[in-house]
Parts: structure tokens; C-alpha cells; sequence
């Protein structure tokens, strides 16, 4: 099958998955178009039927300063569609995607299916906003096909949009023999052998309560011996790495920026924090569990189907530190706890959640639009 996607190449979930579903089709036997404005993070390896691109806007004094991307993406995608023979058009995060494979199928009048995967934020944020909630809808509804990563989203965007459109839920997936449990190359570098290793993964924006994070840790460093690795770039990195030097354990924190081998420092880790205002899904918090590593989360938004609360970590209210900063002393503190219920987590991911058992739903969704 020849399919296009189209994702943000950034760092955060939706270009995760994206990136890491086309891989998966490739492996497969399928040629797989990514079309964005930059080659997506994790398309570091390029495979034979993998293929990427770029989009380009065109700079012209008139359009200062909003080029009109969403009109250049449909126009690529359009000609890809069209000399590479595309069958499906599957679009990842609503805006502006869904809107552009739906200029680009209209503009070559073909039978180009288009599938919008809604991720999170482009319902939940971006897409509520007064000046996007009309269009965003449109682009729900004139899709072929529409999946979301969890039962929340899916709950989520019914009733937000006032949309009756079938929407198929198909979560994220991990690859298991790529994330699991190795602390060979790691735990010596960020830290003494007794001690334990702490982990947050996220773009740094609000959302992701990184100051939680930090005071999770500050309390949970009063009792346990520890390191804390962030991982990731965004908007409130600055005022975190300001937190950690006011309050004098600065030296216990490694802001690491966004690293490719991901795998290698998840594997070293003996406890990772997400405590969101809200996720859709929780992609990083599905890859720590698949590296055995325990999860204490946020009781909000699809996380709950993610983590199992008293198997493979804990769910804790959003905002209430303490209880997070308890429970990681609980499982920091007794190895037999944390190796317990590491190893659920890695149970849970492979269950649930392994990239065999989601990537071929997707494929049958393919086949089935392109049969209607």
C-alpha cells in the first residue's frame, strides 16, 4: 500500500507515534511518505520504502508574518499524492492537517482517502479556541476515517464538537525489543551506584507541571538518595533550571534537551514522573513502563488507561505533591516494590499496548476506508 503522513516533526507525542507508525508500515512491506516541514525527530534511519518531503513556503513581503503553510502543505501533499500514486492521506493532530488533505484530495479530485488522527491537544486546546472550533470540526467530519489515542479523546471530542462522526479508537504503541530494561550504559554517569534515578520526559509547556516535578523530587530527595534526568525542551525549561538553583539541588538535576536515544536512558531509570494537568494518552509514561520502570501520573485525562493505579505505578490528583512525592518514596525505598511493579508495567505495555497488536489495526482501518 502506498500511504502519506503528515505530522509536526517535533518531539512531542503525536510526531512520536506518527514517525513511529510509518516506520512500522514500512517494515511491512508498505511505501511511506512522511510530507512535513522538516524530517519528523525520529526518522533518523531512513528505510529503503520510507521517504520524506519538505514542504516549503514561499516568502513574500504580502504574507508577513503568517505564510500561509496550511495552503503549501495541501499543495505538496497533492503533488505527492499524485506522482507517488498515494491510496490514503493519514494525517496526525487536526489542525491544520486534516484541513490541508482535505484541499489536497479536493484539488486532485481523486479517490484519496484522507484519516485524522486526533492526539490530544489539537481537541482539548487548540481546537476548543473560539477562532479554530468550526474549522477543526470540518476537519473531523469531511475525513474518511478518524481515530483517537484513548477513550477519554474520543469521549472528549464528541463533546466539545457536537459531532456524531465514527471515531475509532486505536491507541499508541511501543516496541518492546527496542524499549526494556538495560542500566548498563547509564546509571553510572548520572550518579552514584545507591543511588536512584528519577526520570520526566515532555516539550517543558505547561501543561506538563514541570514545577511539580521539581518539588516532587526536592521532597522525595529528603528521604532517598537521588538524581533526577529531564529530558525534553520547551517554554518553562528556564524558570525550571532557576527552581533547582534557588533551591540549592541543582547539581542533583540533569536537563538533558531532547535525546534520540531515549531508549537507553529510560532503561537506567528507577522511577518516571508525569504529573499533567491532563494527557490524551501519555506516550513518554508507555515507554518507561515498557523499560520496566515504574509511573506515578496524574488521575486525568486517558492516563488511567495507560496505568494501572497499585500495579504498574501510581495515579495521584492532579496538583497534589505530596501524595506524589509519598508514593515515591515508597517505591524508591523498597527495591522489591519498584522491580514488583517495573515489572508489571512492562507486562501492561506488551499487553496492551505492543507495537504487533496496534500497528495492524491501523492497517485494517486503511482497507476499510478504501473499500467504502
Amino acid at each position: 500500500m502506498k500511504i502519506g503522513i503528515t505530522c509536526y516533526p517535533t518531539f512531542g507525542g503525536s510526531g512520536v507515534v506518527a514517525t513511529e507508525l510509518g516506520l512500522a508500515l514500512a517494515k511491512r512491506g508498505d511505501d511511506v511518505h512522511f510530507i512535513s516541514y522538516a524530517m519528523p525527530s525520529r526518522l533518523n534511519l531512513l528505510h529503503e520504502r520510507v521517504h520524506f518531503h519538505e514542504v516549503t513556503v514561499t516568502s513574500y513581503p504580502l504574507f508577513d508574518p503568517y505564510p500561509p503553510y496550511t495552503l503549501a502543505l495541501a499543495t505538496k501533499m497533492a503533488e505527492v499524492a499524485a506522482y507517488e500514486k498515494l491510496e490514503v492521506l493519514h494525517v496526525h493532530y487536526a489542525i491544520p492537517h486534516a484541513i490541508s488533505a482535505h484541499l489536497a484530495k479536493q484539488i486532485l479530485r481523486s479517490k484519496l482517502k484522507v484519516i485524522t488522527t486526533l492526539h490530544g491537544t489539537d481537541i482539548t486546546l487548540v481546537g476548543r479556541d473560539e477562532s479554530y472550533l468550526p474549522i477543526t470540526k470540518f476537519g473531523i467530519e469531511v475525513s474518511d476515517g478518524v481515530t483517537a489515542v484513548s477513550t477519554w479523546l474520543k469521549e472528549e471530542t464528541a463533546k466539545n464538537f457536537h459531532t456524531e462522526k465514527a471515531i475509532d479508537v486505536i491507541p499508541n504503541f511501543v516496541d518492546g525489543m527496542r524499549f526494556k530494561r538495560d542500566s548498563s550504559q547509564f546509571c553510572h554517569m548520572f550518579g552514584a551506584p545507591d543511588e536512584k534515578l528519577v526520570c520526566h520526559v515532555s516539550n517543558f509547556r505547561p501543561v506538563k507541571r514541570i514545577m511539580d516535578v521539581l518539588r516532587v523530587f526536592e521532597k522525595t530527595l529528603a528521604s532517598v538518595p537521588a538524581r533526577l534526568i529531564m529530558i525534553g525542551d520547551g517554554p518553562d525549561r528556564s524558570k525550571a533550571e532557576a527552581y533547582c538553583r534557588q533551591h540549592r539541588f541543582h547539581d542533583r538535576v540533569f536537563f538533558l534537551g531532547n535525546v534520540p536515544n531515549l531508549e537507553e536512558v529510560l532503561g537506567a531509570c528507577d522511577l518516571f514522573l508525569l504529573p499533567s494537568e491532563t494527557e490524551s494518552f501519555g506516550m513518554a509514561a508507555l515507554e518507561a513502563m515498557a523499560s520496566e520502570v515504574p509511573v506515578i501520573a496524574s488521575n486525568a485525562g486517558g492516563l488511567p488507561e495507560v496505568v494501572s493505579d497499585g500495579e504498574s505505578g501510581y495515579l495521584v490528583k492532579v496538583g497534589d505533591v505530596n501524595a506524589m512525592a509519598e508514593r515515591a518514596i515508597e517505591i524508591l525505598r523498597d527495591p522489591a516494590v519498584r522491580k514488583r511493579m517495573g515489572k508489571r508495567a512492562r507486562e501492561v505495555a506488551l499487553e496492551r499496548f505492543d507495537e504487533e497488536k496496534i500497528v495492524p489495526r491501523y492497517r485494517e482501518m486503511y482497507e476499510r476506508v478504501i473499500r467504502a
